[in-house]
């Protein structure tokens, strides 16, 4: 019996990964970037990535790719989408699987990052990458945007404590876009998954704002009950 397995022709399985960042000070989403190490195009802006390994699931590269780069784990992540033009990569016939993160910069290992050479590039101003690298980061942008529209998935990005105005600095940036304060935070606070503390923010402001946290447990109780959180705002 013929091992159709063993005649046909072998190609490589990647993953890459789109990794965002927000920094609240300069209110500006962020990709984590390096410099390729290795031929082709070496020493070009590439996306964190790699091959996956044999006997490792395609997320599994994923995330190692990932805890490598960063230090971290248990970081929102999700497949972004399959790029498997036959030229993609001029060094041979590659499949990828890409996948996007949501970290909160202040938990990243300095070490680490500094060891492999990352760079943070506002995501409006994106150095020329290699090979599609770019369209996987601007379909993994449309895709963020869909999901904080209808998932709290944006508070992956943020401190601990923020302020309303902080919170919508970050939906700004990830819309690249000015929304409307008022209907904003009517929406967000009618949902009441927000804990507004005893403390105020005074670094910006002489009255000082607020500080707010999100109650994730809050969110699921919600949600089994049927919630729709949508904060599809102009």
């Amino acid at each position: 019996m013929i091992d159709h397995y063993a005649v046909l022709e072998k190609n490589l399985i990647a993953v890459d990964c789109v990794i965002f960042g927000y920094n609240i000070s300069d209110k500006e989403l962020k990709l984590l970037l390096i410099k390729r190490k290795f031929e082709p195009e070496y020493g070009k802006w590439s996306l964190p990535g790699g091959f996956v390994k044999r006997g490792e699931s395609v997320l599994g590269a994923a995330c190692r790719v990932l805890y490598q780069l960063t230090g971290l784990k248990d970081v929102y992540m999700e497949q972004s989408s399959a790029w498997g033009d036959v030229n993609r990569d001029t060094g041979g016939r590659v499949i990828t699987i890409s996948h996007f993160a949501l970290i909160n910069t202040y938990k990243l290992d300095p070490v680490m990052i500094e060891a492999s050479s990352a760079h943070w590039r506002s995501i409006s101003r994106i150095p020329k990458l290699i090979f599609d690298h770019k369209k996987i980061v601007d379909k993994a942008h449309r895709q963020l945007i869909d999901r904080i529209k209808v998932k709290p998935v944006g508070f992956e990005l943020l401190p601990e404590k923020f302020t309303l105005v902080q919170l919508q600095d970050l939906y700004e940036a990830i819309y690249q876009r000015t929304i409307d304060k008022r209907n904003f935070r009517k929406k967000i606070i009618s949902m009441n998954l927000l804990e507004k503390l005893d403390e105020k923010e005074k670094e910006t402001s002489k009255k000082g704002a607020f500080y707010y946290r999100f109650i994730p447990q809050r969110y699921e109780d919600f949600k089994r009950q049927g919630f729709y959180f949508n904060l599809d705002v102009q």
